[in-house]
């Protein structure tokens, strides 16, 4: 690290600290913190979803596709090896997947805040040791806010660009003041810092890629690497977070390794024969064939599909708005025309899937019918920046789509956007140029749809090519914007906040290495993503969102495709988990798994 960001920091600590004499207003400590309410879990209970008698062994073995070339995840530079942030570096808190959004013990046993959220106090446990034995002490926590903010990826830079002021306030205990635009969610956005020691990362340059294993204080500790192919974490046996209640019954397996490989073909295969023994079938559409294979008759492997009760989130074909050709939202609606979902559901998907039709779908936070209530007052103060349909229709996808119709609908789109079919080939009217996009894929798994969808637009003329690349291209491509359409899942919580910038903000669509992928540039999404942070009631909460969400539905980023509100998981040999499908459901806390075979 540079000796100038060392200066910087000990420079911002001792101004802070000068300036934290005045009068205080009265604060409320607490083991946890909800965004809105109380935390469901006292402060000695452990997790519903977790087992606190659970044995300890095994070992669960997952197979990724793609590389890694970073041990640092948390920068732009690179791809980040799997597991680190969940693993190996500690936070100042742990999220509770049973809740929208609660904040429990870590390394802070206990977090302090005014009613206003204008400031926030965190006390560390004493016993929170890295993992070469040394204290985790208040600089360290002030040398990774401060590292992070300057270095970090764009989402560090701007939740920790709220803080005003931090400073140490006795051997345990650490404040950050807010600035004026922070809001309620700022101080559990805080209490999410990963956390650097100090002592390992002060002399190096943190913004660049690394494969020297740092120093954590994780339940897990980085033990060996082959580089861009496999990841083991030994289990620390006598971690100090052990007691912490929080943690009782969580991470039970003695050992947890990822193994990389060349394309998603390749990876199912592992889990086939057994080289893996946990999957998490991420391509739902294609679950009921990749997670069918003779060891599930037998009896050797085991499938679960369990509902859950988070956002689907939106499933779609990404337009980038920062190419000329998708500028146009008449376009955009266009295209939408031509997919014809209840073929694509029919055909491919045994019929089992619903379509996406809001960025927050299988929630009380999509919008539906007509904006009413709060919603509707919100919007309402935009009206001259808004479609007025927004305001009469509700918002409804073509359908079935690919029709006479639909086709019909979208060439008169089309034409009002200055384009026109000339000898087959949909034609620039004053450029003669042809409309022709590539579609990027990181996975040949998503290769059948998006295949489908070229044939479709070849309807109205448009040539769609496909390219499939791999993970560093893809990642690399995505994170500069270099790309025409890619296939994209915007995975949401039921507390959406900050990331929401990250998705959608004009900020973050001038910034590479965002997920705001359609670059949209709109002061209205602007406003209301604001308004996400600053509700004081879960009410007031859920009306942004679905504005918020009415005015992306209606800006037409993407086509969307699908989803299903289930998780489907295989898995290998005697594995365990808790009598309870928590609301973010079993993927979010195969943590609280473990081998059961552990205590024969």
């Amino acid at each position: 690290m540079r000796v100038i960001a060392i200066l910087a920091l000990a420079l911002f600590v001792s101004s802070s600290v000068s300036g934290s004499s005045a009068a205080q207003p009265e604060t409320h400590r607490s083991h946890a913190i909800a965004m809105h309410g109380e935390p469901k879990v006292g402060p000695v209970s452990p997790f519903d979803f977790a087992n606190p008698d659970a044995p300890v062994g095994g070992t669960l073995h997952r197979g990724l596709t793609g590389t890694f070339d970073s041990l640092n995840p948390f920068i732009v530079p690179g791809t980040p090896a799997a597991g680190l942030r969940d693993y190996h570096f500690p936070a100042l808190m742990y999220r509770s997947w049973d809740e929208p959004f609660t904040m429990y013990p870590y390394v802070a046993e206990a977090i302090e805040t005014p009613a206003d959220r204008s400031f926030a106090v965190f006390h560390l446990n004493p016993a929170a040791r890295w993992h070469d034995g040394t204290p985790i002490t208040v600089e360290d926590v002030l040398f990774s806010m401060e590292t992070l903010r300057e270095f970090g990826t764009p989402g560090f830079r701007r939740t920790y660009g709220r803080i005003a002021a931090a400073y140490r306030v006795d051997t345990h205990a650490v404040r950050f003041d807010f600035t004026e635009d922070a809001d309620r969610e700022t101080p559990l956005l805080i209490a999410l810092m990963p956390l650097l020691q100090r002592a390992w990362w002060q002399d190096r340059t943190f913004n660049e890629t690394t494969l020297d294993i740092p120093v954590g204080a994780g339940p897990y500790r980085l033990a060996s690497l082959d580089p861009g192919r496999r990841l083991v974490y030994e289990r620390v046996d006598d971690w100090w977070g052990r007691t912490v209640p929080s943690f009782q019954g969580l991470f039970n397996f003695q050992t947890l390794v990822f193994d990389y490989y060349r394309d998603g073909q390749i990876t199912l295969e592992a889990f086939r024969a057994g080289d893996t023994n946990y999957r998490f079938e991420a391509n739902a559409d294609q679950r009921s064939t990749n997670l069918s294979f003779p060891a599930i008759e037998r009896g050797e492997a085991t499938v679960i599909t369990v509902p859950h009760g988070r956002p689907a989130g939106m499933s779609g074909f990404v337009f980038n708005t920062r190419r000329a050709l998708f500028r146009d939202v008449r376009v955009r609606r266009a295209l939408n025309h031509a997919f014809d979902f209840d073929f694509v559901n029919r055909t491919y998907l045994e019929s089992d899937f619903r379509r996406s039709t809001s960025f927050f779908g299988n929630s009380e936070l999509a919008a539906t019918g007509l904006p009413a209530g709060r919603e509707l007052a919100l919007l309402e103060t935009f009206r001259d920046r808004l479609p007025q349909a927004l305001f009469s229709e509700p918002f409804a996808l073509p359908h079935p789509g690919g029709s006479r119709a639909d086709i019909r609908a979208a060439l008169t789109l089309l034409a009002e956007a200055g384009w026109e079919v000339r000898d087959g080939i949909l034609t620039e009217v004053t450029t003669g140029e042809p409309f022709r996009f590539e579609i990027l894929l990181r996975s040949t798994g998503d290769e059948r749809i998006a295949n489908y969808l070229a044939e479709s637009l070849s309807r109205l003329g448009i040539v769609a090519t496909i390219r499939v690349v791999d993970s560093s291209q893809y990642n690399e491509r995505t994170d500069t914007y270099d790309f025409d359409m890619i296939v994209h899942i915007w995975q949401v919580s039921l507390s959406p906040g900050a990331e929401q910038n990250g998705y959608w903000s004009s900020q973050a669509a001038g910034n590479n290495g965002t997920r705001n992928y359609a670059g949209v540039r709109d002061p209205v999404a602007d406003a209301l993503i604001d308004g996400i942070g600053q509700a004081a009631t879960r009410d007031e909460l859920v009306a942004h969102v679905r504005a918020l969400d009415r005015v992306l539905q209606w800006g037409w980023y993407v086509i969307p495709r699908y989803y299903i509100g289930t998780d489907n998981i295989g898995y290998w040999g005697p594995m365990g988990y808790a009598d309870h499908d928590p609301l973010y459901g079993m993927i979010a806390t195969v943590d609280a798994w473990w081998w059961a075979g552990a205590a024969d």
